[in-house]
């Protein structure tokens, strides 16, 4: 979400570069605000999608390297009409000339910071700071000299709170990778503890992991043992809700677990909540990327639902 930082920061000693921004789209367009890439005399890092969309952007990209540094334009690009992509939708863009003398914002630049642009004639200044950023629209006057645009650097992760480091743990954390979703991992059993990325608890304190989670996460348990499951299902329909609570399991594993919650005082309301068996529906299989793949797609599919 963030790569790129790093080909700024890879190609920048070494030879002219552009930078390529989504500022603003509107209808159906292949890659959101804040999509960039970096554009070199005789290479492309990162995509804007689209086909003939970052074809020509691309073009732009390297005619602007014969310009000064600091030399930036806004482009507007409606996909029907100007480039024949049956998707339609319309891609407002800021090419410019990367100028490598002005990068010291990048040492402060990270996920979730605000990227503040200032544009002026001839140059772009930018800071980093943690205000609020500002929304652009893709019609309309087009960013001009004087204004100032303020952005979120990378987009929001959805925090996947991740019980369990069995196979499919371990599966659905593999492709995760790449994903909006910021991974917290947890399991009880040391022989785990070599693995990246999993955070080894007492079973006393699972629970507490659990209520740690923030409001808008996406709790997912897999344990290998039906009765931490439970306890871990309790936790997570009593304390205040989360985005998303799922089990995995069967249907009939569903009806016992809703049975003894329902005998163990948890609410109607609460037990509707939990999501079980998980996985997109459709997606048969029990191999363990089939159901990583299956869940994270549930995930994004309510990412999806909960934008429009």
């Amino acid at each position: 979400m963030t790569d790129w930082l790093a080909h700024i920061r890879d190609h920048a000693p070494v030879e002219p570069l552009a930078l390529i921004s989504v500022l603003a789209t509107e209808g159906s367009a292949p890659r959101g605000a804040g999509t960039r890439m970096v554009v070199t005399a005789l290479g492309e890092y990162g995509t804007i999608g689209g086909g003939a969309l970052e074809l020509r952007v691309i073009e732009q990209a390297r005619a602007i390297l014969a310009h000064a540094p600091g030399t930036w334009r806004v482009q507007d690009y409606p996909l029907g009409p100007l480039l024949g992509q049956c998707c339609g939708g319309r891609v407002r863009v800021l090419v410019e000339h990367l100028d490598r003398k002005a990068l010291g914002w990048l040492a402060d630049a990270a996920e979730g910071r605000t990227l503040v642009s200032l544009l002026k004639p001839g140059r772009i200044e930018r800071l980093v700071d943690d205000g609020p950023a500002t929304a652009l629209s893709a019609r309309g006057d087009r960013p001009r000299e004087g204004m100032r645009l303020a952005e979120t650097i990378g987009i929001a992760r959805r925090p996947l709170y991740l019980f369990g480091a069995g196979h499919v743990g371990q599966a659905i954390a593999r492709h995760a990778a790449g994903l909006p979703v910021r991974l917290a991992w947890f399991d009880t059993r040391p022989l785990f503890e070599t693995i990246d990325g999993v955070a080894i608890v007492p079973e006393a304190d699972i629970e507490q992991c659990v209520a740690e989670a923030p409001e808008d996460a996406a709790i997912v348990i897999l344990t290998h043992d039906h009765g931490l499951d439970y306890r871990l299902t309790r936790a997570a329909l009593e304390r205040p809700p989360v985005a998303f609570i799922g089990l995995i399991g069967s249907l009939t594993k569903r009806a016992r677990f809703l049975s003894r919650l329902e005998r163990d005082g948890v609410s109607a309301q609460a037990r509707g909540r939990l999501t079980c068996p998980i996985g997109l529906p459709g997606v048969t299989g029990k191999e363990p990327d089939v159901i990583a793949i299956a869940v994270l797609a549930q995930l994004l599919q309510m990412r999806a639902m909960e934008a429009a």
